[in-house]
């Protein structure tokens, strides 16, 4: 690896990949191609370990001409797609754009890449960051997924995200282009756009406003610190074999409820604020669809790469929720948009 292409790069999992290979391979050269829609900022990219091997470049995947041009002139090597519409209540409240950037703009890039490498292979590596969610839901008694799961997608978002799966595969069969898939849980951590539980949860509390509890909160999520993720994909772009897919799960399975309640639990003790942060807990109507529980077996990572999660749930969601805590600026710079109120009214006003 050289030239480095990271698509997303200024989102959430992105951002923090960026970060992450910076300090693991300083002297790779990194192209940040974000459209910095509203779960991208460049908030998350200040203070990079080194700026000068950093270029951000703002555009969009489905971009033919764009994705074409930056392939060949930094002479890429390897694209590393974080870029995705990522959330299930917006893709219930609107599709359309899940078909656009997850179908569409993964063709582009796997078009780009075929016609830039041309043939030529060698050294090249395109990897898909994928979700779990493609396999569907999983009752109590069902074993974890793995890599051999049929596909059972059930909202727009998994769907979106199983179709761009079958894309890169195909053209690994197809055309031998040299892919990998990670197909990750639920990634928590610092820089996570607040539409998603954890940070929903940690800024509405210290805010005093209610905490939103889908159905009865026994839905199960997998959850994996976003570091362990970032140094999963790092393994599987140096070790892992072409063609392969890899799940990669933190090892845990607590009920949505009791990982409010543990927040909360965390915040009583770092930002008390007089009552027990749990009285905000409200229950509302629970999500259109909603999947029951996700696991997700790492046996296969495991054994051939030697990947583990280094963090707990414990030790992970106290540094998440201090880093929200540390950086109240990067909170405001975040939610402080019109668009971000809109989207809450939309989604939570009625339930």
């Amino acid at each position: 690896m050289k030239n480095i292409l990271i698509t997303g790069g200024a989102g959430f999992i992105g951002s923090n990949f960026v970060r992450y290979l910076q300090t693991a391979e300083p002297d790779l050269h990194l192209y940040n191609l974000d459209s910095l829609t509203y779960a991208g900022s460049l908030e998350n990219l200040k203070d990079l370990p080194d700026p000068s091997l950093h270029t951000f470049l703002q555009g969009d995947i489905g971009d033919s001409a764009l994705v074409n041009r930056i392939l060949r002139e930094y002479e890429i090597d390897t694209i590393i797609h974080f870029a995705a519409e990522s959330h299930v209540d917006r893709s219930i409240l609107g599709p359309a754009a899940f078909v656009q950037t997850n179908i569409l703009g993964t063709f582009t890039l796997l078009e780009a890449a075929k016609n830039a490498w041309a043939g030529n292979y060698n050294g090249k590596r395109f990897h898909h960051v994928s979700t779990d969610e493609v396999f569907g839901s999983l009752s109590p008694t069902d074993p974890a997924f793995s890599e051999t799961t049929p596909y059972e997608p059930r909202s727009p978002y998994s769907a979106s995200k199983a179709s761009s799966d079958h894309l890169v595969r195909a053209y690994f069969h197809t055309y031998g282009l040299p892919i990998s898939v990670t197909n990750c849980s639920n990634n928590y951590g610092p820089r996570q756009f607040p539409e998603k539980l954890i940070p929903l949860m940690v800024l509405n509390a210290v805010q005093g406003k209610p905490l939103p509890i889908y159905g009865d909160g026994k839905q199960v999520r997998d959850w994996l610190y976003v570091e362990d993720h970032c140094e999963a994909i790092h393994l599987v772009l140096k070790q892992g074999k072409d063609g392969e897919t890899y799940n990669v799960g933190g090892g845990n399975q607590p009920y949505n409820i009791d990982l409010v309640q543990e927040i909360c639990a965390i915040l009583d003790e770092l930002h008390p604020q007089g009552k027990p942060h749990a009285n905000l807990m409200t229950h509302v109507q629970d999500r259109p669809g909603h999947d029951r529980r996700y696991a997700i077996d790492i046996t296969k990572i495991h054994a051939e790469l030697g990947w583990q999660p280094r963090h707990d749930i414990a030790s992970g969601l106290r540094a998440t929720v201090e880093w929200y805590l540390q950086n109240p600026q990067w909170a405001q710079a975040v939610t402080g948009k019109e668009e971000y109120a809109n989207w809450l009214n939309a989604n939570y006003a009625r339930r």
